[in-house]
């Protein structure tokens, strides 16, 4: 048997590798396989014994890890019975399977059709006119190159042709005319008028594979497979065809309508849609369907006037700034009057709508001959009947192409609804997405129980021929409310948490810092600065901290206030080298505007990365006490200094971290807004001192864009490591008392459930490999814990609207049926609905039990220095020491 391996890049990775295999099934019969797909030009077959010679001969192969088995549940904690957002799945046991079809859409001159939506209406047209060649099958269709079916086909290979009416792809014709008598361009082509446009599609289906529908059943038990997660990828998709069917639009597995009620206003012409996520989760209580309030971001639909003059922030047209509209309506899609037709722009015209002209053919007398005139866009619409009232100023949209241009007035252009807009959001906006989109419990419960009854989705033919029905109520589950850990003020005092919060009223800092070599900072901020500083010497004092009187403050020269930028930290600094003796040990800054400052960022960038100086900026419009304490809570810990302690770490008291040397490390992957081209920044925190917990470090390292998995934990340079474990294991030594770590307890951020082996297996062993680098013979005990925010699994209290108490952790019936997970919801939601953290222990060397993993994880929520709230993740820990904001 020859197995040859093709390596395809841009499809499924179902489809990505397709192994052709020419041998006998079980039962002695051969079984008819698709054909491999044919091998692109620049790609050369290579035999499997290539790739396996790839690797040293003689390299041991280690063995995979797998994630562990939940080692029982926890029991401590006050209970509580809770609602949770997953409702009950049932289904019937059955022996047939889903038949997974590729799909591949052609126009009729077999050029590849890329546009997306239109396949949805392919497919649904196809169905509707085979319906009897096809059996009366339903279908899954993902819109792209995925089709499923309950049962097969009557043929493995089909082909079809599909005639789709009013196909408006946005698209050009094949001879470059949209084809609609309202729009002037393209004057050498033959206007042929029909009642409705055309377009012929090509659509072949072939059989790929087939997953056996009680595969479902292993999801149940949480034994992963391909066919399991292929057969819970089906599901999913039947719900996103089921919304799609209802004109939503879809964005995973979240859907919105097109309901103005459920659109907010975020300025600059972007709106936020609310919408709902829904998908199909094995759980301890067998299948469940998650139903959640999604929120996404939409072009604001209308005149494409309106949109401009919100996007560039002015009240007049004539003030637009074309060039930048142009980049901002690029590819967005619009509907034109009074043909009432869509297509999709390509940009602008050169010139403005009045001097903007084209070629028009029109006969010539009665023989029939053509003659081809030039005219202005402006002039045809007029000799059209329609009076353009403001448009003949300005550009005209163009949905053709650069050469074969269609344009249309701008005024007779619309914005369609739901277009998402994937641009990175301002300061101003994302804060009024959050203030706009937030729900109290009893509000969102009311929500999800209107999507659930609207969504109907017992009605869907698909789901009925897999035998699942949803229950309409919401699942209970029993949480436990874990105590607050106690705290240490300064002098030995005792600080009480209540619901999640605590104050340092008549209490001084655990440890403190002394602030000297300092000076005052100020960017044209309005204050009276001596006042400032008095008062912040005042409570420095209170609580402990030596605080000696600035070296000087330095102010903004009014000349610079509109300088750009770069030039005004500059002669900041200028000013600084020049008046003080020496490098100052800590600046602190007054910047004008609380949000959206444009020195905040240069200016941190200037002090920590160019010359390693801790700064504390500060917008000082309304100060108070409170304030200046939350001020002093950041320069303290800033500066060295540790506000409070846990009463655990104090004794010290803490399984399996007090008894021996452990480090705890936090590790992220922070990547660019969508659509800029920068390095991610990969960034390690790292306990240090041991027995405590509460004080960390910082390291960060860049790599590359949008890569999510760490690359530079370990880094072999020769004798040396340039790696971030290194940086963190020797700080640790160092103010340790020079030992090594037997124990290293990891949090991991930001990885889905598809990447977790990939960090046992990949980032644990560059973790271990600079362990060895620095001592072969050493061999601490490890645990890895994922932390995941971004889910939709929500707790509601049953007897009361307020949001679950601080503490509450939950670990049956929603959970995974056999991993080691949780929720837990450590802080105090204040506003809107509390969002749980979702803790994975993919990986326990050390041997937590599972009360003690959650008390240690819940007493982790209580060490950030810089606030007197419990925080809702637990390695949320870079603001604790080095990383300044």
């Amino acid at each position: 048997m020859e197995l040859i391996v093709l390596k395809i890049v841009g499809i499924e990775a179902r489809e990505c590798c397709l192994f052709y295999l020419k041998m006998g099934s079980h039962d002695g019969e051969d079984e008819e396989l698709p054909p491999p797909p044919p091998v692109p030009p620049d790609v050369v077959p290579i035999k499997a014994e290539d790739v396996v010679g790839e690797s040293p001969a003689n390299k041991p192969v280690k063995p995979k890890r797998l994630l562990m088995g939940r080692p029982g549940i926890g029991r401590k904690g006050q209970l509580a019975q809770l609602y949770s957002n997953h409702f009950k799945v049932a289904v019937k046991s059955t022996e047939d399977f889903f038949f997974h079809y590729y799909v591949n859409l052609k126009y009729e001159d077999d050029r590849p059709v890329e546009g997306k939506g239109i396949g949805r209406k392919v497919i649904d047209k196809l169905q509707q006119t085979y319906r009897a060649e096809l059996s009366n099958k339903d279908f899954a269709y993902d819109g792209e190159k995925s089709l499923f079916t309950v049962g097969g086909l009557p043929q493995k290979n089909n082909e079809f042709t599909v005639v789709l009416e009013d196909a408006s792809t946005g698209k050009t014709a094949a001879n470059g005319s949209p084809g609609g008598n309202d729009s002037p361009g393209g004057g050498d082509r033959k206007r042929v008028r029909r009642p409705y446009q055309t377009k012929t599609f090509k659509v072949e289906i072939n059989y790929a594979a087939k997953v056996p529908m009680s595969a479902i059943g292993q999801v149940i038990r949480g034994e992963e497979s391909e066919n399991s997660l292929e057969a819970l990828r089906v599901l999913d998709i039947i719900l996103r065809q089921h919304s799609a069917e209802q004109g939503c639009l879809l964005v995973k597995q979240s859907f919105f309508y097109n309901n103005p009620s459920n659109f907010v206003d975020l300025g600059g012409g972007v709106m936020g849609c609310r919408g709902f996520h829904s998908s199909f989760r094995g759980a301890q209580s067998g299948l469940s369907l998650n139903v959640d309030v999604s929120t996404t971001m939409i072009v604001k639909p209308g005149p494409v006037i309106d949109f401009l003059l919100s996007n560039q922030n002015v009240n007049d047209p004539s003030r637009i700034d074309w060039q930048k509209a142009k980049r901002a309506l690029k590819g967005l899609r619009i509907r034109t009057t009074p043909a009432n037709s869509e297509f999709k722009i390509f940009g602008l015209s050169e010139r403005i709508c009045k001097e903007q002209t084209f070629p028009l053919r029109q006969r010539n007398g009665s023989n029939g001959d053509c003659d081809t005139i030039e005219i202005t866009v402006y002039d045809y619409y007029a000799k059209k009947g329609i009076d353009l009232k403001y448009s003949g100023d300005f550009p005209c949209i163009n949905t053709g192409k650069a050469k074969r241009p269609t344009y249309f007035p701008i005024e007779l252009c619309s914005l369609v609804p739901l277009q998402r807009y994937t641009k990175a959001l301002s300061t101003l906006q994302r804060s009024s997405l959050v203030e706009k989109s937030r729900q109290k419990p009893q509000e969102r419960m009311t929500v999800l129980n209107d999507a659930l009854q609207r969504s109907n989705y017992d009605s869907d033919p698909m789901l009925r021929a897999c035998g699942v029905s949803v229950a309409p109520k919401f699942t209970q589950v029993e949480g436990r409310i874990l105590q607050a850990p106690k705290l240490k003020a300064g002098n030995g005092d005792d600080i009480f948490s209540r619901n999640g919060r605590w104050n340092f009223t008549n209490r001084k800092f655990y440890q403190t810092c002394s602030v000297d070599k300092w000076a005052v900072v100020n960017f044209s901020a309005r204050c009276d600065v001596r006042n400032l500083i008095r008062d912040l010497m005042r409570n420095a004092s209170a609580k402990g901290i030596q605080m000696e009187e600035p070296f000087d403050v330095f102010e903004e020269s009014p000349s610079m206030r509109r300088a750009p930028v770069s030039r005004r930290v500059d002669d900041m600094f200028g000013q600084i080298k020049s008046k003080l003796p020496g490098a100052p040990r800590f600046l602190m800054c007054l910047l004008p505007e609380r949000k959206n400052c444009e020195v905040y960022g240069p200016w941190k960038r200037k002090c920590l990365a160019e010359f390693g100086i801790v700064t504390q900026c500060l917008a000082p419009t309304r100060v108070n006490d409170p304030y200046l304490l939350n001020l002093l809570m950041k320069i303290n810990a800033k500066l060295g200094g540790l506000n409070s302690l846990l009463q655990v770490e104090a004794s010290p008291s803490i399984p399996h971290v007090s008894e021996v040397p452990t480090i705890i490390l936090g590790m992220d992957v922070s990547h660019g807004h969508p659509g800029q081209d920068r390095p991610s920044v990969a960034a390690v925190v790292s306990s240090r001192q041991w027995p405590l917990i509460s004080k960390y470090r910082a390291s960060v390292h860049t790599q590359s864009a949008r890569l999510e998995m760490m690359s530079s934990l370990f880094k072999p340079r020769g004798t040396d490591d340039d790696g971030l474990i290194r940086e963190s294991l020797i700080d640790f030594y160092t103010s340790s008392g020079k030992r090594k770590p037997d124990h290293i307890i990891i949090f991991r951020d930001g990885v889905s459930e598809s990447q977790f082996t990939q960090v046992i297996n990949i980032e644990l062993d560059q973790i271990i490999e600079a362990c060895k680098f620095l001592d072969e013979k050493w061999s601490p005990k490890f645990t890895v814990i994922v932390a995941q925010k971004n889910h939709h699994t929500k707790f509601f209290q049953t007897g009361s609207p307020d949001n679950v108490l601080p503490g509450t952790v939950v670990d049956n019936k929603v959970c995974h049926p056999k991993n080691f997970d949780f929720y837990m919801c450590a802080h105090a939601g204040m506003i809107g609905t509390t969002r749980p953290t979702h803790y994975h222990v993919l990986h326990d060397e050390i041997g937590f039990s599972a009360d003690e993993m959650q008390e240690f994880v819940h007493s982790l929520s209580y060490v950030y220095q810089r606030s007197t709230t419990a925080i809702s993740v637990a390695w949320n820990l870079e603001g604790s020491l080095v990383v300044p904001t």
